[in-house]
């Protein structure tokens, strides 16, 4: 049946509408390219400009100048993120499992107690006495993977989707003598992949841009991950530019180092492998939205 003329004009003003709308999105991450690849001289004179002025790969050479430091600090973030997302997936399909079901007694008590945790915490103090004194977790790989295994708000998002999954099956299951950890290791999980897809996209974002908890409970060269590691080289460089303490030799050094081109290629150094990770899960996150948001 043929587009009424209404229609057709409704398809083009919203194709239009979101043509703009990526162009909004698009045009920054083109900026911060541009920038990283101006020469700081360039970026002084004449600003930021989609055209680089003057090409300069100097930030880049700057940032590489000892690869193995950096290639470090990639490998503590990719196995973070790798075995953080994937027990994180894990634990919170399994506490969401549970209260998603509607014949489990506890259900409402516990549903309350995960979102109540989304209102209150215990505070940033007995949070490093919990981490260090007692977990002795301190300068280890544990202490970056652990305090982010659990979001309430995704174990409510993981309910939603649960909570669609109809009851019959798991009834006919068990009529077939399936035990729970059956039912939920191959059943509940395979039904589950678009929502498992979502948040592991959640998840191993929260993992990839986590540098606080690394400053906190990270000392040792050997464990800092990417993001800690460049901002810290960041801040060593303003330091040396800038402070009234520093050598004349370190200042003469730093005084006209790239800082602008340099923000920008920490910026795609530490972003970029994320913005081409994202495409392969499109088709999950916009089901696992959709299928999976909450109810009351």
């Amino acid at each position: 049946m043929p587009l009424t003329k209404l229609e057709r004009s409704s398809n083009y003003f919203i194709n239009a509408f979101f043509i703009i709308v990526c162009a909004l999105i698009t045009v920054p991450f083109l900026l911060v390219i541009a920038v990283s690849i101006s020469s700081e001289d360039s970026l002084v004179q004449y600003g930021y400009r989609f055209i680089p002025h003057e090409i300069s790969f100097e930030a880049f050479r700057i940032v590489f100048k000892e690869p193995s430091i950096m290639l470090r600090g990639y490998g503590v973030t990719i196995m973070i993120t790798v075995i953080g997302t994937v027990i994180a997936l894990f634990l919170t399909a399994l506490t969401a499992y549970p209260i998603s079901r509607r014949d489990f007694r506890y259900q409402r008590p516990i549903t309350f107690y995960v979102f109540f945790t989304m209102l209150f915490n215990g505070g940033l103090v007995p949070f490093y006495i919990l981490m260090t004194q007692y977990f002795h977790l301190k300068n280890t790989l544990g202490a970056l993977i652990i305090p982010l295994l659990l979001s309430p708000y995704n174990i409510l998002i993981m309910k939603g989707f649960l909570d669609k999954i109809s009851m019959e099956i798991i009834e006919s299951a068990k009529v077939d003598g399936a035990s729970e950890t059956r039912i939920f290791l191959q059943m509940i999980l395979p039904l589950s992949t678009p929502a498992l897809a979502t948040l592991g996209l959640f998840i191993s974002f929260a993992y990839w841009n986590d540098w606080f908890t690394a400053l906190l409970f990270i000392d040792n060269d050997k464990y800092v991950p990417l993001q800690l590691l460049l901002v810290r080289i960041l801040s060593q460089i303003e330091f040396l530019a800038n402070s009234p303490l520093a050598e004349a030799a370190d200042k003469l050094q730093f005084a006209n180092f790239p800082t602008l081109s340099v923000r920008m290629a920490m910026a795609i150094l530490a972003g970029g492998p994320m913005l081409v990770i994202f495409p392969f899960f499109q088709k999950y996150f916009v089901r696992g939205i959709t299928v999976g948001s909450l109810k009351g």
